[in-house]
């Protein structure tokens, strides 16, 4: 906790209604809004923030100003975040590998890496170290875990507590995959709404509705200072209404990519269709994941012919 005359920094850990949570590193919590001038000039304060607060005329505690920040994600809406562990389910839903690729992309683009978390691993082993393999070849760190037998739940604990501290992660997935579920698995101090998922949408009901952060010093023993965020599922990322990145930006948002972009026949080469094109003899040749390029083929057609607006 940082203090400055009447100032006093914390990070927000949750806010709904134009109400924030700020927890200091001392452990408490002081719940506020934030100065108008923030509103005026298009500044959302965002779980994640470092913030300074202070007291203004009224005696009340306000946001004063919002610190540098990291990184900014718009879905799940975030700051700060340098570790995101994208949750795929095994089976019940059927994993979603492209809501699960354009969330890597999108971490990459932020300079956040992704960490890959195959849940309910017991339902479906053949498919749990299928989808293991797919992301390991593309070269990121994979965890296979089960809530109900605990399979592969310390080593997961076990990489939070050593990788996260003094940093933010986050968990996200579509809605059903199991991330509160394998929260209160992981931290059973948590105790996280879970929900079924709905047989006729394959959805999950009744989970994690906004994004809020929690302690590691408060769910784990002895771990020091870090946050881990819970994030409400969902089921798409819209490339259309926001601006994640562009068409140009997109080919090296896929890492197992990189080694062949620069040695395709023709300049400019867009790795969809091209004779020639490095990228696609590496999938024909197993090198890249077929259902890789396949996702990044359908977030080249989200966004090839797309104007940037502003999404705020």
């Amino acid at each position: 906790m940082t203090i400055r005359g009447d100032v006093v920094e914390g990070i927000i850990v949750k806010g709904l209604g134009g109400l924030y949570d700020i927890r200091f590193n001392d452990g408490r919590l002081v719940c506020c809004k934030a100065k108008g001038v923030f509103r005026h000039e298009q500044i959302k304060p965002m779980i994640g923030d470092w913030v300074e607060i202070s007291t203004d005329a009224g005696g009340n505690q306000v946001i004063e100003s919002i610190g540098t920040r990291r990184s900014l994600l718009i879905r799940p809406p975030i700051a700060n975040v340098e570790v995101l562990f994208i949750v795929l389910p095994s089976s019940d839903p059927a994993p979603d590998l492209l809501t699960a690729d354009k969330l890597i992309s999108i971490a990459e683009c932020n300079h956040i890496e992704p960490v890959i978390v195959i849940t309910k691993s017991e339902l479906s082993p053949e498919t749990a170290d299928s989808l293991a393999q797919i992301y390991e070849t593309c070269g990121f760190s994979v965890f296979s875990v089960s809530s109900n037998t605990s399979e592969g739940i310390d080593d997961l604990r076990a990489y939070i507590t050593q990788h996260l501290q003094g940093r933010i992660a986050a968990f996200a997935g579509a809605s059903g995959v199991g991330k509160s579920t394998l929260m209160n698995a992981l931290f059973p101090t948590m105790k996280l709404e879970t929900g079924e998922v709905s047989r006729k949408t394959s959805r999950g009901r009744h989970t994690t509705r906004h994004v809020q952060l929690f302690s590691l010093t408060e769910i784990t023993d002895g771990a020091e200072e870090g946050y881990i965020a819970d994030t409400p599922g969902f089921s798409m990322l819209d490339f259309v209404r926001f601006d994640f990145y562009d068409k140009e930006e997109l080919p090296w948002l896929f890492r197992e990519f990189e080694p062949y972009l620069n040695t395709c026949r023709y300049t400019g080469c867009t790795h969809t269709a091209e004779e020639g094109c490095a990228v696609l003899a590496a999938v024909r040749e197993g090198r890249i994941p077929v259902s890789r390029h396949q996702s990044f083929l359908q977030i080249y057609g989200d966004i090839k012919d797309k104007k940037p607006w502003n999404s705020k």
